[in-house]
């Protein structure tokens, strides 16, 4: 593994830098410090692939016009407890917080939530929709698709995004359980990250342009493709591919969105679709109301059971034991908040290319 310069920053630092950013395009003070903020959450919780490392690619797209900075997000048709959202063609950052809230907020009212959104672009990371929930004592669902990237079982070339899946379920006294997962065996950000540092992929994320396995991350990317969760069917690929055309469904055949090989790029060196079949990429968010089906604090005190019962699990040899899902990101943000996000240094250089074409101040 290749040793990397890294450069640490408050995380304040880098939240008004990237609001500064998107308010040079345009974009609204308070929907740009919304996108900061969604931008922040990944960086704080060690999520490093969808944090300030993500920001010149916003910045390319938002250069290009190919992202709407002052959108106009509308609901096109809904009931009591569901709505489809048009994002306007919006930053994900912005879009994706402003329905969650939208599903938040029919919980609230009668007991479940659901948006799906189309006309949208990258939401950054799903947890940060499910974090939001817990505040109002909801059980948060968020998904996306993707850009074609992901080869379907026993397939040879891209067809799906990562299509990541998040939900969070409250503790009383215990930190909450937040499933936050690529559908993928590795998602996309780790492969630009192992690039940027010089690493070699684990085997079994990857594939080369001819479908064979590869650990080089420039032959994913010049071609390749990521495999689905599992990766091979032994290994339970065809897990993987399932949670995938599942999140295709809900997001965007639902709303209206391009699903599977269809949908438009993030990054400027992917390709094209040779088509669309819908409006922009798709999300879907959920909320359910706890009080809905238990008593809330009954709920957690359950939750902080489970989480006790798993963490006191008998260690696997050579292991400390299980983790509960959110744990490593849980207390990273602990850490992070205080002492700061650290950048390798070409994230950091990225950075200060932004500043040198806008004049905003960075470093």
């Amino acid at each position: 593994m290749h040793k990397v310069e890294t450069l640490t920053y408050p995380i304040e630092t880098l939240k008004s830098f990237s609001s500064r950013v998107f308010q040079y395009f345009g974009v609204d003070p308070s929907d740009a410090d919304l996108a900061a903020e969604v931008l922040a959450a990944a960086d704080l919780r060690d999520i490093e692939s969808h944090g300030v490392a993500r920001l010149h690619t916003y910045f390319d797209m938002l250069t290009l016009g190919r992202i709407n900075p002052k959108p106009e997000i509308k609901i096109v048709r809904e009931t009591a407890s569901t709505a489809v959202v048009d994002g306007g063609n919006g930053l994900g950052l912005v879009v994706g917080p402003k329905a969650n809230r939208i599903a938040m907020e029919k919980a609230l009212s009668c007991g479940s939530g659901w948006v799906s959104v189309c006309n949208t672009n990258h939401f950054g990371i799903a947890g940060y929709y499910v974090l939001q929930a817990l505040k109002h004592d909801l059980i948060g669902w968020a998904m996306t698709n993707s850009t074609k990237l992901v080869a379907p079982l026993w397939g040879g070339e891209r067809r799906l995004g990562t299509n990541p899946i998040a939900i969070a379920f409250p503790g009383l006294e215990e930190e909450p359980i937040v499933v936050d997962m690529a559908t993928t065996a590795a998602a996309y950000g780790k492969v630009e990250m192992a690039r940027r540092k010089g690493d070699p992929l684990p085997e079994g994320w990857a594939i080369d342009a001819g479908g064979q396995p590869t650990t080089d991350p420039e032959k994913m990317v010049q071609g390749g493709a990521l495999l689905p969760l599992g990766s091979t069917r032994e290994r339970g690929g065809h897990k993987g591919y399932c949670l995938a055309t599942m999140v295709d469904v809900l997001c965007c055949v639902l709303s209206g969105a391009n699903w599977g090989p269809f949908a438009p790029p993030f990054a400027l060196r992917q390709e094209m679709p040779e088509r669309s079949v819908g409006k922009g990429i798709g999300h879907f968010f959920g909320a359910l109301r706890i009080d809905g089906f238990i008593d809330p604090d009954e709920f957690k005190r359950q939750i902080d059971d489970y989480v006790r019962t798993m963490r006191a699990t008998k260690p696997a040899p050579g292991t400390d034991g299980p983790l509960v899902p959110g744990d490593p990101e849980a207390a990273a943000e602990k850490i992070r908040a205080v002492h700061g996000i650290p950048l390798i240094l070409p994230v950091v250089e990225e950075l200060r290319d932004i500043s040198r074409k806008t004049d905003i101040p960075f470093d």
